[in-house]
């Protein structure tokens, strides 16, 4: 699997995190994922929790713009300590491993380029959750960042799941895309202070899918800057992450 250098106290933070949640008997389990997708090789990442018979339902993670790295890890084991089978998915494939702003920026920049692609990898990958480990009928499928827009695009795509969401997404609806095959509800979590996708234009989607009659909720965290839930960042904000966190459970049990 492709990771880069584990962020400051990420393994330390996630082992914790998954602990407190996980009963004394269970094992969360971990393994790569490698799937095809037309000519191409991808390799993700699925947790599980041993202590369970049947899961609570699949939660697809999509990366940030930096691809598969230990955050989306930490976060499978993460929803593995509450039940669920988490597939951390891979957009950019084996032949991609971007290092640094302007190959991050390339990269996500080619998804964005091609929009096609870029949704024949994300339901392609919802069609692999059922050949991964655990993997169940029932899926959800979330994203921070690069991959909270990676999320609003399968949403826009019409793939056929029980909901999506958006953790500081990135925001902005093509010209020739709407909200009209969207299958399932949406949950966003956002900061005011966010200076990559600003409120305002939070707004702008959140009346896009009002008018589509797209349902739709959005937690949002006054003072919380873009990456609010990223462990170790300048941006991360403790109360927001937990507050989303919280949420986003509240919202797999509604929707699995």
């Amino acid at each position: 699997m492709r990771t880069q250098a584990a962020l400051p106290a990420l393994a330390l933070a996630c082992t914790t995190l998954a602990a407190l949640a996980t009963p004394a008997a269970a094992e969360i389990v971990g393994e790569t994922h490698t799937y095809t997708i037309g000519d191409l090789t991808f390799e993700g990442y699925v947790a599980t929790n041993s202590a369970l018979e049947e899961p609570k339902g699949t939660v697809l993670i999509v990366h940030d713009w930096d691809g598969l790295t230990d955050y989306e890890v930490c976060r499978a084991e993460m929803l593995a300590a509450l039940g669920y089978t988490a597939f951390a998915i891979d957009v950019y494939s084996t032949e991609v491993n971007p290092t640094g702003f302007e190959e991050y920026r390339a990269a996500s920049g080619a998804m964005y380029a091609d929009r096609q692609t870029f949704r024949e990898r994300l339901l392609g990958a919802i069609d692999e959750a059922a050949n991964i480990t655990g993997g169940t009928e029932n899926i959800i499928m979330m994203g921070y960042c690069f991959g909270g827009a990676a999320v609003l695009e399968a949403a826009r795509a019409g793939a056929d799941i029980d909901g999506f969401v958006a953790f500081h997404a990135g925001l902005g609806t093509p010209a020739d895309q709407d909200w009209a095959s969207v299958a399932a509800p949406i949950q966003f979590y956002h900061g005011t202070a966010d200076p990559v996708a600003s409120v305002a234009a939070l707004a702008v989607t959140l009346a896009e899918l009002e008018e589509a009659g797209v349902a739709h909720s959005a937690d949002i965290f006054g003072g919380a800057r873009h990456s609010f839930t990223v462990f170790g960042s300048r941006d991360y904000l403790l109360t927001a992450d937990q507050a989303s966190w919280s949420g986003l459970q509240t919202f797999l049990n509604e929707q699995l």
